[in-house]
């Protein structure tokens, strides 16, 4: 009877351990991405730099005949569908960095025609806002001996034909130009990010820059999906994502679970996750607190119990 008892148990155990470890995964090696090239003149490495959509000598156009853009003031962060978080100036224009610039060490290589189309932006008086980190902002001295602004190591610039607060026209010029993303590296949607709500901190949002959230009543061990029918009309389900393209969050934490009726959910640390159909746009955090049942879910796996203030 004992020995069946033991048995039992270590078969729950063993059962435990495998459905634990299909949850959760294992992480795999993060890769730093930095360019370590060194610096080259910059008058041979800004070549190919993109085509201007039409420009006669291919750079696009500037409209500054001194080359450099006005400073930045407050650096903001704007959530987008296609690209994600990026990185704007005080006037809402989205900031870029270029693939033949270096971050290890800083320096730019874009001069003469490129910098009338790329305005590199000076070190000024830039300063940082919520989601990004002051300490990633930097100045590099171009070669004219103009500080410029460098975000994570990459020196900073604008577009010349990005004319309204959310234009992304540089987005992909040439193959070397991408929006800038809060931590310095290129801009893009990643399935799953963080991002820094004022009121609840780091928080996870889907690709769509919309805010994660988890409910009481479902259960990571044992699995229980308690919201189910009518409340499905108001919490979506996330779709499973491929974990390797998360960003700001440890893989190990993302996994894909099997709802009663057969379709597939994101979960984090084992528990589903959803979107909530009373936020109307990125970034809105109205779910939270819902019901005291629903709550945002942090950079660790952990529900916010924030308290959020009307």
């Amino acid at each position: 009877m004992n020995k069946r008892r033991q048995v039992s148990l270590a078969g729950t155990a063993f059962t435990v351990m495998v459905l634990a470890t299909a949850c959760n995964g294992s992480p795999s090696a993060k890769d730093q991405g930095y360019d370590t090239r060194p610096a080259a003149n910059s008058s041979q490495a800004g070549k190919g730099y993109g085509n201007g959509s039409g420009s006669a000598d291919g750079y696009g156009e500037g409209n500054r005949s001194d080359g450099m853009g006005a400073a930045d003031g407050k650096l903001a962060v704007r959530r987008t569908a296609d690209l994600g978080q990026v990185v704007t100036d005080d006037k809402g224009l989205t900031l870029y960095r270029f693939d033949k610039d270096t971050a290890k060490p800083p320096a730019s290589h874009c001069d003469g025609d490129c910098a009338k189309a790329w305005p590199p932006v000076p070190a000024g008086n830039a300063s940082a806002s919520a989601g990004i980190d002051a300490s990633a902002l930097g100045e590099v001295v171009r070669a004219d001996g103009v500080k410029q602004l460098t975000l994570g190591g990459w020196p900073v610039y604008r577009y010349a034909k990005d004319t309204a607060p959310g234009d992304t026209k540089g987005q992909g010029v040439g193959g070397t130009w991408n929006a800038l993303a809060p931590d310095g590296k290129k801009a893009s949607a990643a399935p799953v990010s963080v991002v820094g709500d004022t009121a609840l901190g780091r928080i996870l949002v889907d690709g769509q820059g919309r805010t994660l959230y988890r409910f009481n009543k479902d259960s990571a061990w044992p699995m229980k999906f308690a919201c189910n029918d009518a409340c499905l009309d108001t919490w979506k389900p996330a779709k499973p994502v491929d974990r390797t393209k998360v960003r700001d969050i440890p893989e190990k934490l993302v996994s894909t679970v099997t709802r009663p009726d057969g379709t597939q959910q994101l979960a984090i640390d084992c528990w589903p996750v959803y979107w909530f159909t009373g936020d109307g746009k990125a970034g809105d955090v109205n779910g939270q607190g819902k019901q005291g049942l629903w709550f945002a879910v942090d950079d660790k796996g952990r529900k916010n119990t924030t308290t959020r203030t009307p």
